[in-house]
């Protein structure tokens, strides 16, 4: 049986989904803070906090779980540099929490939801695995400093785990069941889409002179379900005896906040409201991944790589659910 951590949340819910379509047997636990009850479509499910170690106990007592994947983190970019406080204590703090209850009940193997944001400022693109990691902001420093904590578990104690390192996670599930949906959202499709609803009154561009073509940031994109397949495979290869690793999981393209609207706009049929603000601290100018080692050693090839592709998931679950889950009106 495998345990998602931050099941209820954007990333997690679609790898429940994949999961379940794989026939493999899911507990998700979720204080739902940030997630949403909807979008967990199937399995088993317990509602708590993965920080307090009587809800792990308790939860890995009365499920035999031989894997798990964890998705729970603060993770805006913004808030991480006012607040680095709240983010060192949910995102390491739990993670220690998470690994000791781990090894109290003897489960080897880990998934973990990191980010591109562990390598900051990037001196070459696209980025490698073996580049340095130099956060520019506290959120980027959390998760390095618990993938470091995932690398020293294994040699002390023989936990294995893989680090899966995001780019942008973007996009919907294909089908239309799940979206994307956060309060506050701050991920830049959905805030597209918000606004082409006229849910939001205009997008706010931060930063227009970065050492890019159009001075806008550029990052690469990649759909949410491909991320979620990209967990199933890592998962196969611990359980198949693989050893403690990190990849990137990206598709090798970057798109400007320009190139992101302009598609927006071709996709929802009417153009978009937008103005310029000024930059947002702790943001690169470029994050663009090379995810070849991922592709060879996991066999992962993403099925939805096309940035227009990604947008049109999701625009149709948006245009269908222009209140999100409903849950927080």
């Amino acid at each position: 049986m495998i345990c998602v951590i931050g099941g209820a949340g954007y990333i997690g819910s679609h790898c429940v989904k994949r999961l379940l379509e794989r026939d493999h047997k899911v507990v998700t636990l979720d204080n739902l803070e940030a997630g949403h009850r909807a979008a967990i479509v199937g399995g088993e499910f317990v509602q708590g906090d993965y920080t307090d170690r009587q809800t792990l106990d308790t939860l890995f007592t009365s499920y035999p779980i031989e894997c798990v994947m964890h998705f729970a983190a603060y993770a805006s970019v913004a808030e991480s540099m006012t607040d680095p406080a709240k983010f060192y204590r949910l995102n390491v703090v739990g993670g220690y929490t998470l690994l000791e209850a781990m090894r109290a009940h003897r489960i080897p193997y880990l998934i973990f939801s990191s980010s591109a944001a562990t390598y900051g400022e990037p001196r070459q693109i696209p980025i490698p695995e073996d580049h340095p990691q130099q956060p520019t902001n506290a959120y980027g420093e959390t998760k390095r400093a618990f993938e470091q904590m995932l690398r020293w578990y294994d040699v002390a104690f023989g936990l294995r785990s893989v680090s899966l390192r995001y780019f942008n996670a973007a996009g919907a599930d294909p089908e239309g069941q799940l979206g994307e949906d956060h309060h506050p959202e701050t991920h830049l499709i959905p805030l597209v889409l918000l606004t082409a609803l006229g849910k939001r009154p205009v997008l706010k561009i931060f930063g227009t002179d970065y050492d890019t073509p159009d001075g806008t940031a550029i990052r690469d994109y990649i759909h949410v379900t491909d991320l979620a397949d990209a967990h199933i495979l890592a998962a196969e290869s611990l359980k198949g005896g693989a050893p403690t690793t990190a990849y990137n999981l990206g598709n090798g393209l970057g798109y400007s906040v320009r190139e992101v609207v302009r598609t927006a706009e071709e996709v929802v049929g009417h153009p978009i409201p937008q103005e310029e603000a000024p930059r947002r601290a702790g943001d690169p100018a470029r994050l663009v991944a090379s995810a070849d080692r991922a592709k060879r050693e996991l066999g992962w090839q993403p099925q939805y790589a096309d940035l227009r592709t990604i947008i049109e998931t999701a625009w149709r679950w948006h245009s269908t659910h222009p209140d999100g889950y409903g849950d927080r009106l």
